[in-house]
């Protein structure tokens, strides 16, 4: 049994390159320089990487005391900074006609918002022009006539012929709007009923004999006047519906062209369409109503169905907000739901929605006076929330503790994309930092602390002028387009992240000094790709020798590693080594060996005092998982020692941990472990695969050695699923992904680990915890079961023995008595 449900990654997962339109140049002498960063005050430097720094939690306190002119500045600097940025999009709320309780939101272009509200006004009132106009036309009514018309002449026909049917046996019959009556007659002439009376039984019997007759032939006659009635009522609607389709079809389709390629704007106007069908039907089968409403509360109506609730709008040149909010009070910050008065009854709807100051400041800065900030808890507590969570919710502020009686909306919440600036004096930003350990990581303001900016198109472009100032700087050639991707592609390589650049500026710098060193040699006259790609492959040479040393002694078979075949007990885990500035990856075979007892899992490492305390956590976390996944129906009576073969100094960390499970569990059932692939992730008591540290060192420590010896096409690497992000590997290993003679397995589970090392199914469990035949799971359990049962034997054969000394001194004491 193989499981197929973890696939290597593809090459474009391994490595995050720049999209050309990214860089929208050939070199950078095509481009401006980005000054006014280095060389300024300590407090401009903070402001500046607070501003450019788009990571969650990099927000900024201004302290100072009052007078010093803080508010000014920062005000005057983020405005003269939001100018050069793209203005952020607009957002409206709009009616939910499913749940009008749950509005929602529509997102615009800057600019745009204002331009659809004044088309929906177009369309209401076009829309008051046509209807009730369109029910009026004479077609209309000439088809509405004939579907009546068809409807009476099915029921008179039936009327005349049941008459017919009586004036032949003599019955006269009456008929008003809503009954059938019957008359005996006489001489032509229905009779009164003194006359009626006056015949005798015979006639009456007769005559009762007759309307019942016919009373039958008319229940007979009638019997399809309900499908008559529905098959009219549905023609009536059909034509009532085919009406508004002709009449609403042509205003609506400019608009559906319009916004054809916008999918929440098209489904809003879809599902806007719907609705109106359904007003526009109603106000036609209800005439009194109709009659009573005049234009203007039926244009009220549209609007407060229909027209969008704007919530914020930019200038499309304007660049990003900068809001002051003199007075934040949750619902100056936050936005509210109002609410109208209606014959004493609170009502609300989606326009009743008000935007607060995040709404005006989302995609730009909210500057914030701290101390009043602070006189709310709830507020600080909710502003936090939104900033953590990154959306912005509108809700009664005190709804969970019982004040609020009155139903209210929910709306829809928005994705909130805003930089607070909080302005105070010291003591309350050392009494938040000491009261609140949320502060510090949410308001960032120092840029000694390394750290990392996101990726994206504007800040790559920011990055390559910053690189220009420096080429301008240090006199240095100019740089290829290409060339300055692939420093920035090491900037994400050394940050570790495909979506994000390294704030140590300074590293690639370095870099850059050393790729116009190999420029310079080759002769050439810019520096292009191929320049860095030779001076990162100098620099590892120069701080190479260790790992060098370690591949060649695993080649010399000093290090005992293998990278083919399969073994029982033994695996391949990955770790990390730094030595100065420079950090490698380096194999390690971890070992493991199983046998009866309850010693439980011995750490070798932690016994030995070369196992750190994250490390021996690690360790401790595998008894968690194998006794809450295994050990339910049988104690877990094993003893295991796991070790880091040929490990002579300190180990830490816990990215060893599947891979240490993986080897005991194989050790266990004696089931071989591929030594092609290595593994490294952390592991929770869950069997959950955890993310690690180092991931693209340890990738590539194991593919060298790999290479090293000649690759295989089977060789890989299991790393954390949630690492894939981490991925920025070097050319070897992509080229080596590319041809299909290295792979990287990303998994999630302990399990797909298992299945990928041992060509065997892991298993499910059912609802009764049993796991398939042959199954891994189902192996572990039943070796579980076998050394329990032993277990149990000797504890019986043990009681059995002091059983029997037991007989043997009381058969003594006996013949000592007798003495």
């Amino acid at each position: 049994m193989m499981s197929n449900t973890v696939q290597p990654l593809n090459k474009s997962a391994l490595y995050a390159s720049v999209p050309p339109e990214n860089l929208p140049f050939e070199k950078l002498s095509d481009i401006e320089p980005l000054s006014g960063i280095l060389g300024q005050e300590r407090a401009v430097e903070a402001i500046q990487f607070g501003v450019a720094m788009q990571r969650p939690g990099y927000n900024i306190y201004v302290m100072g005391d009052s007078g010093t002119g803080r508010s000014s500045y920062v005000t005057n600097y983020l405005k003269s900074e939001a100018k050069r940025k793209a203005a952020p999009n607009e957002w409206a709320y709009v009616n939910n006609f499913t749940d009008t309780r749950a509005p929602k939101t529509i997102e615009f272009m800057p600019g745009k918002s204002s331009v659809f509200e004044k088309e929906i006004r177009s369309l209401i009132d076009a829309v008051m022009a046509t209807f009730p106009a369109a029910f009026e036309n004479p077609t209309y009514q000439q088809y509405k006539s004939a579907i009546d018309r068809a409807f009476n002449e099915k029921y008179e026909g039936a009327i005349n012929l049941v008459e017919r049917m009586a004036l032949r046996i003599g019955v006269a019959m009456f008929r008003d709007a809503s009954s059938v009556s019957f008359a005996p007659m006489r001489d032509g002439k229905a009779l009164e009923e003194a006359d009626f009376a006056g015949l005798s039984d015979d006639e009456r019997d007769a005559f009762q004999a007759a309307v019942s007759e016919l009373e039958t032939q008319l229940n007979d006659e009638l019997l399809g006047l309900p499908q008559w009635k529905r098959a009219s009522y549905e023609e009536l609607r059909e034509l009532n519906l085919e009406t508004i389709k002709e009449a609403l079809d042509p205003l609506m389709a400019p608009l559906f062209e319009k916004y054809s390629e916008n999918t929440t704007i098209t489904a809003h106007l879809k599902d806007m369409r719907d609705d109106l069908d359904k007003v526009l039907i109603d106000q036609i089968t209800d005439e009194r109503a109709a009659e009573s409403r005049d234009e203007v509360s039926r244009r009220t109506m549209y609007e407060e169905f229909y027209l969008p609730n704007i919530a914020v709008t930019h200038e499309p040149d304007g660049g990003m907000p900068v809001v002051y909010e003199p007075h934040p009070t949750y619902r100056n910050l936050f936005g509210q739901v109002e609410y109208s008065s209606d014959q004493g009854m609170l009502i609300t709807s989606y326009r009743l929605i008000r935007a607060g100051s995040l709404h005006a400041a989302n995609g730009g800065y909210l500057i914030l006076d701290a101390e009043k900030l602070l006189t709310d808890h709830y507020l600080w507590e909710a502003l936090k929330r939104a900033l953590k969570s990154k959306t912005l919710r509108i809700e009664h502020p005190y709804a969970d503790m019982g004040l609020m009686n009155t139903t209210t909306l929910s709306p829809e919440d928005l994705p909130l994309q805003v930089k607070v600036i909080l302005i105070g004096s010291r003591e309350i930003y050392y009494l938040l930092q000491d009261a609140d350990p949320d502060f510090q990581e949410m308001f960032r303001v120092l840029v000694d602390f390394d750290d990392t900016l996101k990726r994206g198109q504007g800040s790559e472009h920011a990055f390559a002028r910053l690189l220009k100032d420096r080429v301008d700087q240090e006199g240095y050639a100019d740089v290829t387009r290409e060339g300055v991707a692939r420093l920035i592609e090491y900037s994400s390589r050394l940050a570790e992240h495909q979506k994000e650049m390294v704030a140590r500026i300074g590293d690639v710098f370095e870099l850059l000094s050393e790729a116009d060193f190999v420029r310079d040699m080759a002769k050439d006259d810019v520096i292009s790709d191929e320049h860095v790609k030779r001076a990162l492959l100098a620099k590892k040479h120069r701080t190479g020798r260790v790992s060098e040393k370690i591949i060649e002694e695993i080649l010399e078979g000093t290090v005992l590693l293998d990278s083919d075949g399969e073994a029982i007990g033994k695996i391949n885990g990955l770790t990390v080594m730094q030595i100065g500035d420079s950090s490698f990856g380096a194999p390690a075979r971890i070992s493991t060996t199983v046998y009866p007892g309850g010693k439980g899992i011995i750490d070798i490492e932690r016994e030995s005092n070369l196992g750190q305390n994250i490390h021996s956590k690690g360790v401790l976390i595998l008894s968690g998982y194998l006794g809450n996944k295994y050990a339910q129906k049988y104690p877990l009576d094993i003893s295991a020692s796991i070790a880091m073969e040929q490990s002579y100094g300190y180990v830490d960390g816990d990215s060893a941990s599947t891979a240490e499970l993986c080897c005991l569990l194989s050790a266990l059932i004696q089931v071989p472990l591929r030594q092609d692939l290595a593994i490294t992730g952390s592991l929770n008591q869950y069997g959950e695969v955890q993310a690690i540290g180092g991931v693209n060192e340890k990738i590539e420590g194991f593919f060298s050695v790999c290479k090293a010896r000649g690759l295989t096409g089977t060789q890989g690497v299991l790393v954390p699923k949630s690492n894939a992000n981490n991925l920025m590997l070097n050319d070897d290993v992509l080229e080596a992904v590319e041809k299909g003679q290295f792979y990287i397995y990303a998994i999630e589970t302990a399990d797909q680990a298992l299945e990928l090392l041992t060509g065997k199914v892991a298993g499910q469990a059912d609802k009764d915890g049993n796991y398939p035949e042959g199954s891994l799971s189902a192996m572990v359990i039943k070796r579980l079961e076998e050394i329990s049962k032993l277990g149990d034997e000797e504890s019986e054969d043990e009681k059995g023995e002091e059983t029997k000394q037991d007989e043997q001194k009381g058969q003594a004491q006996t013949e000592k008595s007798d003495a």
